[in-house]
Order: structure tokens, then sequence, then C-alpha cells
């Protein structure tokens, strides 16, 4: 029996290998066996039999790298020579194709397409690996299939559908692979929290939404929603997820808003099913809206706006509450035509003017706006209200669960009262605690404020709480998604520390992260090292001395060094240090600034005792050779929280609470290495923290790096 074993990562261009193997089996048919080696999934081994593809257990030896493992498998596959550039160019193409985000597999697509032109495949006339590996590629990035669904690009589209006929057993293998991952990343991610909420009637299907307002940038909280709306719909039922923009307020809405949400939610992994706007819904809602007030259970209002909220306040009627279903209809064409008239007046839900919960108290449905709308133009002059067009789009699009913070739960029966007055097909509500933070504000009225003031840089500022913000301080979306889903939908509402959160980052970062060096270039410390070699010499050393992929980086050794003022101040005459990544030394000599009010260290002289043991020294300090390399200017950015109370009281002034100083900037060199860094990148300055690349050094301009915070207090 034929064997052939293999290892690939735990990642999307895993679904590729393995098809291809099934593929080689079924072409060749013989009884082989194929071992397939996941890292962060179980072992698996693929038979092949009635084409089905079948997974258990087994072990291998590994051949690591996305396209090193297609090539393994290119060589053992009957390919014309001629063939064979062209089929490696591919598969070396087809791993753009996993990347989550869409502006990085957006182009590889479009040059897919273009060479797709009077092509059924991608080399020559037949099925090959070059297919295989770009369609299994495809088919296991959810953001890159979805965009291939939408038949945006006519070529791509007309091959995968092809390439999905002629091989109907490779849909099973994706399924399969995709749920053992998924279900080991699941369990991962949700340990400590309990997902088993009971929701109703889910054995008829599962179908969520997310509906944020494109007002503003998504924050943590907007991200919670999001993930446990994916979770449930994804995840944990097999269901649909629907991404509706809520856009009924051309006074706050922008086109930047939508795509960044969009962009947001595809760096969080959540991909969903269908995409739709409110605003597509506005003829219908409209007539909804006509339907209420002819039946009774909606009025026009022109009540001043201070005297509607003291009468809702003490249940006391509108004058315009009784008037008929005329008058009304013609108060609302008025608004409708956006005239002088229409202007003053609104639409209110005849429900109760006294009820107890004061959600019911007569809401506003419909209001004017004459400012024109980012998707529909100067169409329209009036607009729905949240309360209004939300039971009715989820009831429209077939939600069947619409999961939503507990702070909409007074308005909950006013939801079902819409959906039962207009005779729609109600739907299930669970609510779950929103995310709280000390020390944050997650209001979008104060967080715009803050950026209209000049308080921070913009939404992207790492002192936000924005996914952008706190991604731009370095954290991960695995980090992202771990902590959210362990929260679960609990209805327990806390405050969380972020201590808890950056340590969560801490997790992913510290294994992959390579180790640099950087000295704080005020008062920094010249050292000679007697005893070194009299020319400077490099060798490579890893990056991370645990985790020998991160890669070698060029270490140089010479007579002369530069340390960090407070670690020279901390050594004594004839102490046996260690610099770290060269061995020990002696402190022969101590050199002081001559004024007395300066207690600095101005010069240091040590003698190399390689032969000394490092474990028994105090002091393990870094350092950086000033000789054979080109010292990096850096600068080193750490920030404070915006506002200095754990939290504010609805009677607090923001204003009141602002922290003086939230930025910390400290200039510093780095070793050579640290040139080759690109923006995004995450590394370890040693002794120092974590830093994620904000802008890359250029000549003449410094690395911008921030600081990482690792849940430790300081």
């Amino acid at each position: 029996m034929a064997t052939l074993t293999l290892a690939v990562r735990a990642s999307h261009a895993l679904l590729a290998p393995p098809l291809l193997v099934a593929h080689l089996i079924n072409e060749k048919k013989t009884e082989s066996l194929v071992t397939i080696k996941l890292e962060d999934v179980e072992t698996i081994k693929t038979t092949h039999g009635e084409g089905v593809v079948e997974l258990t257990a087994g072990s291998s030896t590994p051949v690591y790298g996305d396209s090193a493992v297609l090539k393994k498998l290119l060589a053992d596959y009957p390919i014309p020579s001629q063939q064979q550039k062209a089929e490696e160019e591919w598969l070396e193409r087809a791993v753009a194709f996993t990347n989550p985000t869409f502006k990085a597999f957006e182009a590889a697509l479009g040059e897919l397409d273009a060479h797709l032109t009077l092509r059924s495949f991608i080399v020559g006339y037949s099925l090959t690996p070059a297919d295989l590996a770009a369609w299994g590629a495809l088919r296991g990035n959810k953001a890159a299939f979805a965009f291939v669904r939408r038949n945006t690009l006519a070529n791509v589209g007309r091959w995968f559908r092809y390439v999905d006929e002629i091989i109907p057993w490779a849909g099973k293998a994706v399924e399969s692979l995709s749920a053992s991952a998924k279900e080991k990343k699941s369990a991962k991610s949700r340990e400590g929290a309990s997902y088993d909420i009971a929701l109703p009637d889910v054995e008829k299907g599962v179908i969520t939404r997310f509906p944020p307002e494109p007002s503003g940038y998504l924050h943590i909280g907007h991200a919670k929603a999001a993930l446990l709306n994916d979770y449930f719909a994804h995840e944990q039922y097999k269901g649909t997820l629907l991404l509706r923009f809520d856009d009924t307020n051309p006074s706050k809405e922008k086109q930047e808003y939508q795509d960044a949400i969009i962009e947001d939610l595809s760096l969080m992994a959540i991909y969903p099913n269908k995409t739709s706007y409110t605003s597509d819904y506005f003829d219908e809602l409209y007539d909804y809206c006509v339907q209420m007030i002819k039946e009774g259970n909606a009025y026009a209002d022109n009540t001043d706006q201070e005297t509607m909220r003291y009468q809702r306040m003490h249940g006391i009627p509108s004058n315009c509450r009784d008037n008929s279903a005329e008058e009304n209809l013609a108060h609302f064409e008025e608004m409708k035509k956006g005239s002088e008239e229409g202007l003053t007046w609104c639409i209110r839900a005849k429900i109760s003017v006294d009820n107890p919960n004061k959600a019911m108290r007569d809401p506003v449905i419909y209001r004017c706006n004459p400012l024109p709308h980012h998707r529909t133009g100067s169409k329209w002059k009036i607009y729905p209200t949240y309360d209004f067009c939300c039971p009715i789009v989820d009831s429209i699009e077939g939600v069947t669960h619409a999961l939503r913070t507990i702070e909409y739960r007074d308005r909950n029966p006013q939801y079902h009262w819409m959906l039962k007055a207009l005779h729609l097909r109600d739907v299930h509500i669970w609510d779950f605690a929103r995310m709280n933070f000390v020390r944050t504000l997650l209001s979008k009225r104060k967080l715009t404020k803050f950026v209209d003031d000049g308080v921070v840089w913009g939404w992207d500022d790492p002192r936000f709480p924005t996914i952008r913000g706190i991604r731009r301080r370095g954290m991960t979306i695995g980090a992202l998604r771990e902590f959210i889903l362990k929260q679960g939908p609990s209805r327990n509402i806390v405050n969380l520390d972020w201590t808890l959160f950056w340590a969560t980052n801490k997790k992913y970062i510290d294994p992959i992260a390579p180790r640099h060096v950087a000295v704080v270039k005020e008062n920094a410390v010249p050292c000679t090292i007697v005893g070194a070699r009299a020319a400077p010499y490099s060798e490579d050393k890893p990056k991370h001395a645990k985790n020998a992929e991160v890669g070698l980086r060029k270490i140089w050794y010479s007579g002369s060094i530069l340390i960090d003022q407070e670690d020279a101040q901390s050594f004594k005459q004839d102490e046996e240090i260690t610099l770290m990544q060269w061995g020990n030394a002696i402190v022969r000599k101590i050199s002081h600034s001559i004024n007395p009010l300066n207690k600095n260290v101005t010069g240091l002289e040590l003698e190399l005792h390689l032969q000394g043991d490092v474990k028994k020294t105090e002091k393990k300090v870094t350092w950086l050779s000033t000789e054979g390399q080109e010292l990096v200017p850096v600068e080193l950015v750490d920030f404070d929280y915006l506002i200095t109370k754990d939290k504010l009281e609805e009677d607090d002034k923001v204003d009141d609470f602002l922290t003086p100083n939230t930025e910390f900037r400290t200039s510093a060199v780095a070793d050579c290495n640290v040139a080759d860094l690109k923006a995004d990148d995450i590394i370890q300055f040693e002794r120092k923290g974590y830093y994620r690349v904000d802008k890359p050094f250029q000549h003449g301009q410094p690395a911008v790096l921030f600081n990482i915070p690792t849940g430790k207090t300081k």
C-alpha cells in the first residue's frame, strides 16, 4: 500500500493539501493511505472509498508551509513538463487567497479573474493541483468565499462553480476539516462561559443579525454583540448571520463608517451570510406606517419636544392623540414632502400614555429630516426610528433570534407590540449584558466628541476602545475573540478590568514575538569592554529562545557598547553581572558626572568573564554594540487611560475627569535588525515590554512603536 505523509498548519490554507491528496487518490484509483497532521487540530488520515473522505487518528513526518506541502504533492502528480512552472507559480499565488482581509485577496482574485478569461482551468485543459489549491484556499476563507459567491467576478465565479461540480466530494472534505478546526477553537474560546441559554425553537433553524448604525466606528461593546450573534449563528446552531446597517439617520451616518464596519468585522473573522440595509426597506416601512395610521395604531403629533418629554414622563396624553386617521395621513404626507409644515410633525405609535414601562408610552416611530441620505440621496425626507424599523425588518428578513444588549430590555414589549400590530411573524429576543470597562467610555456620542475636540488623534487612536484603536495598540484578533467569547451571553452586568483583556493577548503574542534590544537615548552609558575582540564581529542568534521558527537576528559584539542609565546606576564596584546574549562581565570602573547634583553614570569599564555562571548573577542587562552596526532610532510610546474615574455617573461631566497627560514618548536606539520591521509587526524589546510597530524606520525618521500592555499593573 502506497503511503504519503504530510503535516500542514491549522489555518484556512490547510484545506487545499487534503483536497489535492484526495484528488490524487481518486485519479490513481489505488488503495492509498494519506496521513495529514494538523498542528492545532486532531491528527487525521484520509482514505479513498466511494468518493468519501474519512477522518481518523494517525501520525506523520512534518512537511511545513502551505506552498511546500503543495509542491510536495505536485511532485507525485502526472503533469507535462511544460506545465510544471505555471503550476508552481499558481500554487504560490493560491496562498494569497487564504488571507482573511479583503484588501489582501482582492488584487489576487482580480488577477485570477483576468487569467480565466476564455479558460476553464487555471493551467492546461484539465483539473490540476493549481485549481484545487486555489479552490480549496477560497473555499476555506469565508471572506473570499462570500466575495466569489456574490458573482462580482464573472470568470472566477464560473470557474469556481465548475470545479465544485466536477469534484462534489471536495465539499464534504472541506466541511469535515473546517468543523474539526472550528470545534477545537470554539471550545478553547468559550472556556469558562455557559452558552447553554436554551434558545427556543432552534430546531426550526437559527438566523441572527447584527444591526450597527453607520454613525461611527465599531468599539469593543459592538464586538461582543457581533461575536455572540456570529457564534450562535455559525458555531452553535450552524445557521445564518445577517449584517444589516441601521441607516435611518442621515444627520450622523457616512459611507466611511459603513465601509469601516465591514472591514472591522472581517478583521474579527466575522463573515455574515448576507448584508442588507434598512434603507432597502424604506418603501415597505412607509407602507407599514400608513397601515398603522389607518388602523388607529399611530398618529401625527406636532407637540414641541420639551412638552412631549414632560407628557410622556407624567403619563399625559398629547392633544393630537385622538385626531382622525384622515388628519394623521394628511400630516404624514406633508412630512413626506419635507414642507415647512411637515417639519413640525412626527408620527407616534398609539400604545399607552401611562404604562409603567415608559418605553410603551407612545414612542415616536417616524420623524422628518431634510438632509440627503448617503445611499438614497434626496428621495426621502422622512425616516423611521430604530424602534419601529428593527422589529419589522427582523421579521421580513427571517430573523429567528434577536440577540441584543440588556439596555434594550424595557423596549422588548414595544418590539413585540409593533409586530403584533402589523400582523407580522414574531421574533425571539435574548438579552445579554453589555461589556463595560473601567475608566472607559463606550458612548458613541462621547467618543465622537473626543475626536471632534482633538482629545485623541482619531477613531483609531490606541487610547480608544474602538476595534481599530485596540488593534493599533497591539491586540490580536485571536485574543479579542477569546476574551469576548469567554464572557459569554450572561445577563450579569460587570465592570471589566483591562488587565484581564491584555493578559489574554499576551498569551498570543509571547510565543511568536521576535526579541530585540533597545537602549534609552537619554543619559545612555557608554561602556568599554576589556577582553573583547579587537574588531567587531556578529553572530546569528534566535529571535526567540523558545521558538526557532521565528527566525534569526544578527547580534554585533565589540569593545564598545551602550547600556541604560538605570542599569548602570544599579552596578557596584567589582560586581559580576551578565550581558544578555554574551556572557558575564565584572564591573571594574564606574565614572560619574562631576556635577554634585547629578548622580548619573557617565561611563563604565567592564571586564569579560565568559567562564562565569550566568545563573548566579543578580543583574542581567541588555546592551547594544556601537561598532559594526548602524543603530536604529526608535520612539517608544506608552499611554494612560483617557479618564481618571473607574465609572462615570450620569451627572458626572466628562471634562472634569479627563486625564491631563495620556501620551508618553521615549527616544531610544535599537539593534540593526529593527530597520527591517514593518508596520503592525509585534516584537518584544527585552526587559522593556512588547511593542507594535506603528511607523517603520525610514532614513531620517525614527521607527515609532506603541507599548502593548500585558495585564501587569505598574
